[in-house]
């Protein structure tokens, strides 16, 4: 019997050899700690079928009480029986598999035990298989806070072992023999696989240990990371903040580069290939674009995935996640590597969290840039300004050219409501096309022109690829209307009054001017207007003052509002490039 207890210790290290091995490798940890799918409890069971058979064949051969062959087991002779690790390695499956494991691993080392005989053969397949059952069985019951506690296992093991032992009792032939073998084997087996048991899990709540304080670590560590770049991403998605906020992450992950993204362009890019991955460019690669249509994580393994169009690009394997705004893709996060092993699944969890806490982040800026607007309510305070009587004159207007030009009226009539629909568009969005508001500028002009033919002219010039580029709403048409009412009020009748709108390109941003050549600011007001309301005869300065205010509210510091006012009034807006999503 105690000529047997150093043998067995001898087969439970190899099998706790192979278990630290596969303990290395992140695979093997990652179906430890997780809930486990079908091709998980596969591998599951085929790993710990392998423990069973490696059992058996490294099993040391008993006859008539003696300890016969130590050497590898493939042919037990009819009188013999096999002391070995078997039961330890079935049990182990059941606890960390479940029912269908344990059930595998069992009918796997059970079924192998059969076929290499001896007069246990019978008794010992059964058990092992009852084994597996069993402990798959009861798994659910020995977890406390969700991990194997090793005081309800380790006895259930031992309860196997001696289950086994009774079952050989009870089927193998000849009992004497059956009795001698159980008094030879029952303490080393019992003994050596219950603390073969402990050991093993021991290894087990080890490898959820480390997962658990790495995963801490990393949480810890998305956080601290959206923390730092917090502040940047609360003015949005624009390139400067993003370019700040690239190199911070960029500084505290492994990634050698970094990428941000909206729906359209490269927002900015931060470490390796920074010589050829130039932000503002239009976004090339297909594995953005999908990520940005379906909303899903997606990752390049080699450089043809990347799809950089730079031949000796260093950069050779990329994380890419979407950001996300109220459940809609509003851009990307990539992670980029110069080596591929660099990607692994500890980055991978990083980045996922970071991109959902970089999406909270922007939800934030999104709900608090629409709580400032209905807060202030400078939307209503700028309908507010459509006169009653300029409704009266114009419904005036076309009641009299009824009687004299029907069509024209018609025509009127209809620019009278497309100039109130887009005063109730603009009412409810925080944000619409150019062109949209210079659609609400021509309603508003061709209205005033039908009373004042001769008293302005008015000449557009806009780049027609930022049509679809988005700016505040009721932005154009207040400045035209203060040149209208202001500007020209002190105008002879013989002269009329100029109004330039434009609209072009500069870097980045989109500059639109509004100008006209009538009779200018005082210098006494110019410095107040757009900062505040004024007290003049002329006006207060609240349509200034209120477009000012939601620029630099919507766009954090990112635009500029600048009124100059030399031979006539010229009031300049420089805001980011941001396009819509969809055409109208």
């Amino acid at each position: 019997m105690f000529k047997l207890l150093p043998l067995m210790l001898e087969r439970v290290g190899l099998l706790l050899i192979a278990v630290f091995l596969l303990s290395r490798m992140k695979a093997f940890r990652h179906m430890i700690h997780q809930e486990k799918d079908g091709k998980e409890k596969w591998l599951l069971i085929a790993i710990f079928g392998a423990f069973g058979i490696i059992s058996n064949y490294t099993g040391i051969e008993v006859e008539q009480g003696l300890i016969s062959v130590y050497g590898w087991q493939t042919d037990v002779h009819e009188h013999s029986a096999i002391a070995n690790t078997r039961i330890l390695g079935v049990a182990l499956g059941g606890f960390l598999g479940g029912p269908i494991v344990g059930l595998g691993v069992g009918a796997i080392a059970g079924f192998h035990r059969l076929t290499l005989g001896g007069y246990t053969a019978v008794a010992c397949g059964i058990s092992t298989l009852l084994a597996g059952i069993v402990t798959g069985l009861i798994s659910p019951y020995l977890r406390l806070n969700g991990r194997i506690s090793l005081w309800r296992a380790v006895p259930v093991g031992i309860v196997m072992e001696c289950i086994q032992m009774g079952l050989i009792l009870l089927i193998a032939k000849p009992f004497e023999d059956a009795l001698k073998l159980v008094t030879v084997i029952s303490v080393p087996m019992i003994t050596i696989n219950g603390f073969g048991t402990l050991l093993f899990l021991l290894i087990i709540q080890t490898i959820q240990q480390d997962v658990e304080r790495t995963r801490a670590l990393q949480t810890h560590k998305a956080l601290y990371i959206a923390d730092l770049t917090l502040p940047y991403f609360r003015k949005g998605l624009n390139p400067k903040a993003c370019q700040d906020a690239a190199a911070i992450i960029l500084k505290w992950t492994n990634a050698d580069a970094i990428s941000i993204t909206d729906q359209h362009r490269v927002l900015a890019h931060a470490g390796a290939g920074s010589d050829h991955h130039i932000p503002l460019q239009a976004i090339s690669t297909l594995l953005t674009k999908k990520v940005l249509e379906h909303g899903e994580i997606l990752t390049a393994n080699a450089p043809e995935e990347i799809q950089c169009e730079e031949k000796h690009c260093p950069l050779r394997a990329a994380i890419v996640l979407p950001l996300s705004v109220h459940n809609k893709t509003a851009g990307t996060l990539k992670l980029y590597f110069t080596d591929r092993s660099r990607m692994d699944q500890v980055e991978q969890e990083l980045a996922e969290g970071l991109s959902r806490l970089i999406s909270t982040q922007l939800e934030w800026a999104d709900a608090e840039l629409q709580s400032k607007l209905l807060k202030d309510a400078e939307i209503k305070a700028l309908q507010a300004q459509v006169h009653p009587h300029f409704l009266f004159n114009a419904i005036n207007t076309i009641s009299v050219l009824c009687r004299t030009d029907p069509e024209k009226a018609r025509q009127l009539l209809l620019q009278l409501s497309v100039f109130f629909r887009s005063n109730l568009q603009g009412a409810r969005q925080m944000l619409i096309p150019l062109h949209k508001e210079l659609e609400h500028v021509e309603a508003y002009l061709v209205l005033e022109k039908a009373r004042f033919p001769e008293k302005f002219t008015v000449d557009t010039v806009i780049d027609p690829s930022l049509e679809q580029v988005l700016i505040p709403p009721f932005t154009i048409q207040p400045l035209v209307e203060n040149a209208i009412r202001h500007a020209f009020s002190a105008f002879e009748e013989t002269r009329t009054g100029h109004i330039s709108i434009r609209a072009y390109r500069e870097d980045d941003k989109l500059v639109l001017i509004t100008k006209d050549d009538g009779k200018g600011i005082p210098a006494d007001l110019l410095a107040s207007l757009g900062n505040r309301t004024v007290k003049s005869e002329q006006g207060t300065g609240t349509a200034l003052h209120n477009i000012q205010r939601r620029i630099a509210e919507i766009y954090n510091g990112e635009a500029a509002f600048l009124i100059r006012s030399e031979a006539g009034t010229e009031v300049t807006l420089r805001v980011p490039i941001k396009y819509s999503s969809q055409g109208d």
